[in-house]
């Protein structure tokens, strides 16, 4: 019992600093282009942002401002979540 949980514990070890590049980060930019085709953001950042198949373009446009949650998978930053700051 001792060594699965000695085993258990080495690979959350050894794990953790995958689950570390997984987490959410957020930034507050201007929209500078959609790509609704694309199903992309550019924000005034000069970064690029995937949005998932179910995402609601309605009232993003250039020049709105904006706070967008995302997670970083594979070099890409994926929207999770978007507010629109009046």
């Amino acid at each position: 019992m001792r060594l699965l949980i000695a085993a258990l514990m080495a690979t959350a070890v050894f794990l953790s600093p995958l689950a570390a590049s997984a987490e959410s980060a957020d930034v507050e930019a201007v929209i500078t282009s959609v790509d609704t085709g694309g199903l992309s953001l550019s924000l005034d950042d000069g970064k690029k942002y995937q949005a998932p198949e179910e995402f609601n373009f309605e009232g993003l446009e250039p020049g709105v401002k904006v706070l967008v949650f995302y997670t970083e998978v594979d070099g890409k930053r994926v929207i999770n979540d978007l507010e629109i700051i009046q």
